[in-house]
């Protein structure tokens, strides 16, 4: 049966209505963004969802959306410095509008060709993430298990492990919901998608 693996990003944060990009910044959740981290928990811990396990990204929107679900489920999380969010370079802490339209132009073209300068490869991010999820299901084999990180990370992870070009991940994947489950199957090498943004309020 293999392992399976709910992808859950982080509550709304106060940049989040801007549509400015967090990365690797620490930007705290809004009043929303903690109600969808309470309402992420009540729907685990009502639903037939069964989590063995908890992991989360290193970074302060992602533990605060997990710790409700933890404290519902009674788990505790395991950080994963792996699960940390892309980091955007030049666009970091920016919406598109304050950025060089020609950079803009080329990003919107090709993510991964036209990286954002001083951003992480988004190929690179894809491979760390694809190994971090890998090994937790290893860790957590046959079990089901909850993960919070977050919206690029994802996407592009998700790529990574469906044989997608990472390049594509934005018109494939083109949103995830702020504490929507996404559930993928892993076992061995194999993925499968089981579910795409799930709302859970």
């Amino acid at each position: 049966m293999g392992t399976r693996l709910l992808l859950v990003r982080h509550g709304e944060t106060e940049w989040h209505a801007e549509n400015r990009y967090a990365g690797t910044s620490e930007v705290g959740l809004t009043d929303r963004g903690r109600r969808q981290a309470e309402q992420l928990a009540a729907y685990l811990s009502t639903a037939d969802e069964q989590i063995t396990a908890l992991y989360r990204s290193p970074q302060g929107r992602a533990a605060a959306t997990a710790e409700p679900a933890a404290r519902a489920l009674g788990l505790e999380p395991v950080v994963v410095p792996e699960l940390r969010e892309v980091h955007f370079g030049i666009a970091e802490g920016r919406v598109l509008s304050e950025l060089d339209s020609e950079v803009v132009a080329a990003f919107r073209a090709d993510p991964v060709a036209g990286a954002f300068p001083g951003a992480e490869p988004a190929d690179g991010a894809a491979r760390r993430g694809a190994e971090a999820l890998r090994g937790i299901a290893a860790k957590e084999d046959g079990g089901r298990v909850l993960v919070v990180a977050h919206n690029t990370l994802i996407r592009v992870t998700l790529c990574e492990l469906l044989g997608i070009p990472v390049r594509r991940y934005r018109t494939v994947f083109p949103r995830l919901d702020n504490a929507a489950i996404t559930e993928i199957g892993v076992e061995g090498d194999a993925t499968s998608l089981r579910r795409f943004n799930l709302p859970t309020s």
